[in-house]
């Protein structure tokens, strides 16, 4: 029970010990730099140095004040800038006319360290006021910084919960765009989302497809680099290798080097920050490795910290995005004159009465004549827009008018700063209009730079194009490529792909496991067409249409027939006006010779019927020969079909006759008299007429056409003859096979009756043949192709009117010609 009330005791002694302390700083104060008080404040946090000496951290005694050394020119110039631009506002009648601007302006030394003292400085102050409490208000009303992406992140997130307008000049990373986490961070330079944008179209343009990426291992590279990545993969361009690193990572850097010597591809991408490139530069020219086209950011491709007596042999020609120079009228000589009298007097009293010796200020000092590097600077420009837009903002929160000056005893918040930085619009005297997008940046405006090297070896950072964001899509990208050096100085652009273009008549084909553009090149199939480089299908052409023999245009298929011009063609013709003739010349025999025995025996009114009918069986064959046309498709088939039919029916009758005259020869016989000449000739009209009745309803219903058959052949069009109707055809054709059937059973039967000259033997062969003929015609005639069709039907023809011919007329022709002693009764009776 004693221990407990001791216990309680105890803490209650300590609570009010501690509501009797005062709010204080742990540890010394740390004081700006460069000071001077206004009605209103801006602070400012700048690497003024870049190496900081840290003390030793014993824990024995007091830990001695940060020291910075080797002054940052680039950094030292923001400062310069920043004091030029408040001098100007402060003088200005028209701008915050009465109200006057201090600054506060503090040296990170490049360290986060130091950094954080100088954040919390400028929200607090260097030192508290008195009282019982902190004072909740911060000193500072903007602040200006820092560079680099990752030490802004810092800054913003340890001043956003007091909602302290951040402003930087430099920092471009595009999470800083994220509003909900970064809701009072501001930035006069775009987001690196158009920077990796602009780089992914740069390599577009040039047509590399094969690219090497190393970016910094912080905010700034990993968020610039992401993007960078997606448009690349939307743009189809490959990324061999995408590697990164930190400063201080020594072994992660020569696995860097190492894949980059290793790679194929001839661009890298280096979205670096100058501290990395330099890294980078120094390991590539230890090993020698050179001809690289390095395709670099604003970070560091204008950085002069780069230029080495070695760095051209591996930068040399090095393309990237740059922020643009502006002159900012008077600044040159503030820098040599004014900036020294008043921002920079070496004694003063602070608010605590120290005073600061100028040995702080000696590394400084011996810039005091120096200003050559001020037309080179593209940052001041951003320090000077910021400073502007912090009075713009100021400008209107206090209501201020030309004549009237501004309102008095006006508190301020940050947060108020914070949206009225939102709103701000208004033109800088170097002619830019500034204004903040809903990101929180400005418009994107880069130049381009080429690394080139002058007549006397120094290296100059070359304006080659530009890429200016607010202009139409079209016109946001320029380039003088005329003016562009290569890498290894060369004139001509260099090639970087994984795989070359495939040529007009090839398609692209992936190679597996391997990016989109390492693919090889496939010759498009036959009937397919590619007409552009780097296709990745081929075209089918249409149906007409056929592939050229190097499979880049399609031409029109080549169309096929039976001409008359050919070999076939003349051949066929010959043959059938060779039938014909021999026809027509058998005719003329048999007419000279038609009151011989053996052409009065052989039935002479039904022989020239078939001669007749034989020679428009040759000459219908020629029909089939030529360009099909709606009318010639319809007169070959009805054509062939009524003379064959004619020429059958001559033959059958003959037949029927032979048949008829031996019957007649027996006693008590008057069959003679039912197949007389009038029965004869009755007979042959009626089997062609019903031959014409089959044609007619044929060409009524569906008659044949000229067709394009595409199927066969892929390369060429069959030019033919459709049947229109199958069966039309095949009741044609059966009718000729029904007669030939019904001749060749009588001419079978009557081969064995008594007679010297017996024609039925001849009648029998010769219809043997022509169904042996038209037989093997069928299956040929189905399996020909193209025109072959056509010349196996006009084969068919001429082989069956020869054998018709030949087997019928040639025994007589024979006799007459070269045995006229048995071209007599007694001979043909048999009674010799």
């Amino acid at each position: 029970m004693f221990l407990f009330l001791y216990t309680l005791l105890l803490f209650y002694h300590l609570n009010v010990k501690a509501e009797k302390n005062i709010c204080r700083i742990m540890g010394d104060p740390t004081y700006p730099l460069f000071s001077k008080d206004g009605d209103v404040t801006i602070g400012a946090i700048l690497a003024i140095h870049s190496k900081l000496a840290l003390s030793s951290f014993e824990f024995t005694q007091k830990p001695q004040l940060l020291s910075c050394s080797s002054v940052n020119l680039q950094d030292f110039r923001m400062i310069q800038t920043m004091i030029f631009a408040i001098d100007e506002i402060n003088k200005s009648e028209i701008l915050l006319p009465n109200v006057s601007i201090g600054y506060r302006i503090y040296d990170s030394c490049g360290s986060r360290l130091a950094s954080m003292s100088a954040t919390m400085a400028l929200m607090n102050g260097p030192e508290f006021a008195g009282g019982e409490t902190c004072n909740e208000r911060s000193s500072v009303h903007a602040i200006i910084g820092e560079p680099q992406s990752s030490a802004t992140v810092i800054l913003s997130r340890t001043t956003g919960s007091f909602k302290i307008p951040v402003i930087s000049h430099s920092a471009t990373c595009e999470c800083l765009s994220n509003r909900k986490y970064y809701p009072s961070v501001f930035r006069t330079i775009a987001s690196d989302y158009h920077q990796s944008r602009a780089l992914a179209y740069m390599v577009k343009y040039f047509g590399w497809s094969w690219v090497g990426a190393v970016n910094s291992d912080n905010d700034y590279g990993n968020y610039g680099m992401a993007i960078f990545l997606n448009i690349a993969q939307e743009e189809s361009i490959c990324v061999e290798y995408s590697v990164k690193f930190q400063r201080t990572e020594t072994e992660k850097l020569k696995i860097v080097v190492d894949t980059i010597k290793k790679g194929t591809a001839k661009v890298i991408v280096a979205f670096l920050t100058s501290f990395e490139m330099n890294n980078l530069l120094d390991q590539l020219s230890i090993q020698n490795i050179t001809g690289l086209q390095v395709i670099g950011v604003e970070a560091w491709i204008t950085a002069s910290s780069m230029i080495t007596p070695n760095s051209f042999s591996v930068l040399g020609g090095s393309l990237g995005f740059a922020v643009r120079k502006i002159n900012i009228r008077g600044f040159a000589d503030y820098v040599l004159k004014a900036f020294w009298k008043t921002a920079f007097a070496c004694s003063q009293k602070n608010s605590s009465e120290t005073e600061l010796s100028c040995s702080r200020y000696q590394d400084l000092l011996v810039l005091e004549s120096y200003n050559e590097d001020v037309p080179e600077q593209r940052y001041a420009s951003n320090v000077y827009k910021a400073v502007y837009a912090v009075a713009h903002s100021l400008h209107s929160l206090l209501k201020c008018k030309e004549h009237e000056g501004c309102k008095q005893n006006i508190t301020i918040q940050p947060q108020e700063v914070v949206e009225a930085l939102k709103n701000v619009n208004f033109t800088v005297k170097m002619g830019d209009r500034v204004w903040f997008d809903s990101t929180g940046a400005t418009v994107a405006q880069y130049e381009v730079v080429n690394w080139q090297q002058d007549s006397d070896g120094s290296i100059q950072f070359k304006p080659v194009g530009y890429y200016d964001a607010s202009l139409p899509l079209d016109q946001r990208f320029v380039l003088n490529i005329d003016s562009i050096i290569w890498a290894g100085g060369q004139l001509e652009k260099p090639r970087s792909v994984c795989s070359d273009s495939c040529l007009p008549g090839t398609r692209k084909a992936t190679q597996k496991g391997r990016p989109v553009c390492c693919y090889d090149c496939i010759p498009c199939a036959e009937g397919e067409i590619s007409n552009e480089t780097d296709s990745n299908n081929c075209k089918q052409c249409p149906g007409e249409y056929w592939s050229n023999a190097e499979k880049n245009k399609c031409v029109l298929k080549a169309i096929e027939f039976l001409s008359f011009t050919e070999i076939m063609g003349v051949v066929l013709v010959f043959f059938s006006l060779f039938g014909a003739g021999l026809t027509v010349l058998v005719a003329i025999l048999f007419y000279n010779k038609k009151d011989t025995p053996i052409v009065k025996a052989n039935n002479s009114e039904l022989s020239f019927l078939l001669l007749f009918s034989l020679s428009l069986c040759f000459l219908c064959s020629l029909t089939f020969i030529g360009r099909p046309t709606e009318w010639s498709c319809m007169l070959r088939h009805t054509a062939f079909g009524i003379t064959f039919v004619l020429c059958i029916s001559c033959v059958l009758g003959k037949t029927i006759v032979v048949l008829m005259a031996f019957k007649a020869t027996l006693p008590g016989s008057n069959v003679m008299k039912w197949f007389g000449p009038a029965q004869q000739r009755l007979s042959v009209l009626a089997f062609t007429l019903i031959q014409v009745l089959i044609c007619v309803l044929w060409l009524t219903i569906s008659p044949p056409f000229p067709y394009k058959n595409m199927k066969y052949y892929n390369e060429k069009i069959i030019l033919e003859c459709s049947l229109g109707s199958t069966i039309g055809f095949s009741a044609v054709l059966g009718y000729i096979g029904l007669l030939a059937v019904l001749c060749f059973i009588l001419a079978f039967l009557a081969r064995t009756l008594p007679d010297n000259f017996n024609e039925a033997k001849f009648i029998t062969f010769s219809m043997l043949i022509f169904c042996a003929v038209w037989i093997t015609f069928i299956p040929a005639y189905v399996s020909s192709p193209g025109k072959l069709t056509v010349a196996v039907e006009i084969f068919a023809i001429l082989a069956s009117s020869f054998g018709l011919l030949l087997c019928i007329f040639a025994p007589k022709f024979y006799i007459i010609l070269l045995k006229p002693e048995q071209n007599t009764k007694q001979h043909v009776m048999g009674k010799i």
